[in-house]
């Protein structure tokens, strides 16, 4: 297994953090942690998916991103000693993670100074996305931050036979566009009149992923 977060750093580093690293394994629907709980650990994500949620200043619950294999979350608890969870982070299936812990995280840090440039581009990465996300909300149609947040579920969920199966509901593809599920109902229905995918209950079987990526842009 690779993370994006460590792709730049020493095989024999990545081997020397794991040992150290604490297997962690969640069932769906299960609560990693809330927001504001301290932060004191990162997660490395070996298996499954996970939703990163954020509550708006109305009450309601809004999904601001999905990590899965691969990918990690909890970086900002490395950065400050009295670091609160920015959001509530939850499985969306059965998953698996290794943890690391500031002070080991720190340590090799302090052996390998590369490791903060690292941490630096990769943070940097993550407020370039959600720039781009707040740039959508604010001038794309409500129909197009659907697709696209489809297609990067595409990608999330690799097709098998040319077909990629999203196991989100509408609600939860609404959260992640930021619109409603009706919205989210109504840009499906069409989609699939149109044949590039088919709705089934609590799922979404995409089957013309390229022509649905092209609808997207």
């Amino acid at each position: 297994m690779e993370w994006r977060l460590l792709a730049d750093v020493p095989a024999a580093d990545v081997r020397e953090l794991l040992q150290v690293a604490r297997r962690r394994t969640f069932s769906r629907g299960e609560v990693v942690f809330h927001r504001d709980d301290p932060g004191d650990s990162l997660h490395l994500i070996v298996k499954g998916r996970f939703a990163i949620r954020v509550m708006t200043p109305l009450g309601d619950t809004a999904t601001i991103a999905v990590r899965g294999p691969g990918e990690s979350f909890g970086e900002l608890a490395l950065v400050s000693e009295e670091a609160r969870r920015a959001a509530t982070v939850a499985a969306l299936q059965e998953a698996e993670t290794r943890a690391i812990y500031r002070t080991d995280f720190e340590r090799l840090r302090r052996q390998h100074a590369s490791i903060n440039q690292v941490l630096i581009t990769f943070l940097a990465s993550e407020v370039r996305m959600l720039n781009e996300r707040l740039l959508e909300a604010l001038y794309l149609p409500a129909e197009h931050r659907v697709l696209r947040r489809l297609v990067e579920l595409v990608e999330l969920y690799p097709p098998s036979d040319q077909e990629a199966v999203v196991p989100l509901t509408q609600e939860e593809l609404a959260e992640l566009a930021g619109t409603s599920r009706a919205t989210v109902n109504q840009v499906l229905r069409a989609e699939e009149k149109r044949g590039t995918l088919e709705l089934r209950r609590g799922r979404t079987i995409v089957r013309e992923p390229d022509a649905l990526s092209k609808r997207a842009r």
